[in-house]
Formats: structure tokens, sequence, C-alpha cells
């Protein structure tokens, strides 16, 4: 049955959303690029993303200190403001294992210029994550945060804990949490959710650029995606044809990003590999700046070639896309 709840005081925007990569220097310690960054960063702004997600999944969140994400949220709130954009989506992923720490993150994020934050479930001893843990977790860190919280439903990162529609729901009433990152690419979910409340009460949005489309078909507004990355124009022009009644269009080119998603899928070494080989190159940035922070390794040279090929079609298609904001 739709819900009766009020509007939630501060909304996050419907569209395409880029949990942007971190690049690291070329040293022993690998300290964050932040020149890098602030090239980066302003790349995904010039190429139309609806906003920024910082320190999620693909910015190796789990391998990044907390002065990390304060730097790299100071990057991209210095990135926007440059291109005169002062008030540009930003998300920061406040993370942790306990409830202290993520409500810590929280007021970091806040104080350091992001506007949302974005949260998994508890789930390190995954046996002891029950209904009543994840409901009594959300709630206190929305209690105390500073910005709202969006919810992050990631199981293949969280030891398997996964979310049900109804735990969502319930959530959802909480005035200061605000919408759902749905990267367990339940389809139900999104149509259960959107049926029970509008965007305005409670957004949803799809974890990955390969079913934005059917995402959006199913009552949702938007997606989270790696592929942002690689393809910033390309990702949020798909979600713009969508929202201008241009459904044929959209509908072609859902496929080709579909393709060039499955790149992104195969792990975040293959993203940086691609953001790296289709934009860093252009922008004057080192290929080992790319690399994932050890001890994790770069893509093996066969796997890069795949991704190549298979991100062809998409990449002739970007380079048709003009910037949304000037340069």
């Amino acid at each position: 049955m739709p819900s009766a709840l009020a509007a939630k005081a501060k909304q996050l925007p419907p569209g395409v959303y880029v949990p942007v990569i971190s690049l690291f220097k070329d040293t022993p310690r690998q300290e964050l690029d932040l020149d890098a960054a602030y090239k980066h960063f302003s790349h995904m702004i010039r190429g139309g993303v609806h906003g920024i997600v910082l320190a999620g999944t693909n910015a190796e969140a789990v391998l990044l200190s907390p002065n990390d994400r304060i730097e790299l949220i100071r990057v991209a709130k210095k990135a926007a403001t440059d291109l005169g954009v002062p008030n540009y989506p930003l998300v920061a992923g406040i993370t942790g294992h306990s409830t202290n720490e993520s409500i810590q993150l929280a007021e970091d994020a806040a104080k350091a210029g992001a506007g949302w934050a974005l949260l998994l479930p508890p789930n390190y001893w995954a046996k002891a994550v029950t209904k009543d843990v994840i409901l009594s977790f959300y709630r206190e860190v929305a209690d105390n945060s500073p910005i709202p919280v969006v919810i992050y439903s990631f199981p293949a990162v969280t030891n398997g804990v996964d979310m049900s529609s109804d735990v969502m729901s319930e959530l959802a009433q909480h005035p200061n949490i605000v919408g759902t990152k749905l990267t367990c690419g339940n389809a139900g979910k999104v149509t259960r959710l959107s049926y029970q409340y509008t965007p305005e009460q409670f957004s949803v949005y799809a974890g990955s650029s390969d079913w934005l489309l059917p995402c959006l078909i199913g009552g949702g507004v938007g997606c989270v995606t790696g592929m942002g990355n690689v393809f910033p124009k390309s990702t949020s022009h798909l979600y713009n044809l969508w929202a201008a009644g241009k459904t044929e269009e959209a509908r072609k080119l859902q496929g080709v990003v579909a393709e060039a998603e499955k790149v992104c899928k195969e792990g975040i070494a293959l993203t940086k590999f691609a953001s790296y080989y289709f934009n860093g190159r252009d922008m004057g940035i080192s290929e080992k700046v790319y690399y994932p922070r050890k001890p994790y390794q770069p893509a093996k040279k066969d796997r890069e070639e795949w991704a190549i090929k298979s991100m062809a079609e998409l990449a002739a298609y970007e380079k048709t896309l003009p910037d949304v904001l000037g340069a």
C-alpha cells in the first residue's frame, strides 16, 4: 500500500551518480594523488554525471584512511566549485564496522563538504547481523548524522548480508534516511519500494548502469555506476534520454552501455585501467596512478585487451557527445 509518509527534507536528486575511483601516487606507500583526483573529478562533472560518490566500493574505501576520505571530499568540492557548481551533489561513503565509527565518518564527511552519506549494513560477524541489528544500526547512525543517509545494499562485499525490501521499507520511515542504492541487482526491490514510496519519500537507485532503464521503468530514479569513471557522458546521457521521453533512443543506448558495463563487473582493477585508457591518457596522467592500492594488483594484459575491445562501441559513442559544462 502506498505510504502517506511526508517528503524528506533533503532528497538525493535523481540521475546518474559515479562512485569515483581513488588515484594513488607511484610511490612505495601509494599516497593519494590529489592533483590527478582533481582532474578526474572535473572530467566527471564536465561530462554530465549528476553527482559523485566518494569513498565507495570503487574508491577502494576499505583501503582509505579517515584522512584520505576527507581529502578526497575536499578535492571534489573544489573541483565542483571551480566549475561553477558549488552545490553539486557529493555523496560520501561512511561505512564503518561500528555504529560509532560510521557516525564519526558522517560528521567528517559533512565538515568536508559532502551533502549525503552512503552506508552499508554491519557485516564483519555476519551470523550476528539480525534484522534488529540492521534496524538499530541504520536508525542510530541516521539519528546522529548531520547529512541524510542512503542505504547501500551490496551482499557481495558484506559477507552475504542482504536486506529485504521489508527491512528497507521500515528504514524508509526514518526522516534522515532518504533512499537506497541496490547493487544487489534485485529488480523486485525496486518495484516494491517504488510502489510504497514516492521518490520524495524514499528514492531507489540501481547499483550499475546495465539495468538503469529497467530500474527507471520500475519506478527508480537513477543509478550509481562505476562505468561513469570511464564514460561519464554516455551513462548520464542514457538517463537524460529517458527523462526527456526519448524512450526508443534510450533503449538502444542501454544495450551498448550494458555491453561495456560487463568490463566494470570484472572488478576495480579493470575499471581503473579502462578509466586510464579512455580518459587518463588524454589528461596526461600516468597509468601507474590508476593501479589499485596494494596488496591488490593491476589487471593482466589479456584482460586489458578484452576490456578495450568490449568498450570500443561505447567509446566511439562517447566521443560524439559534448561536455555539459565548459572545460
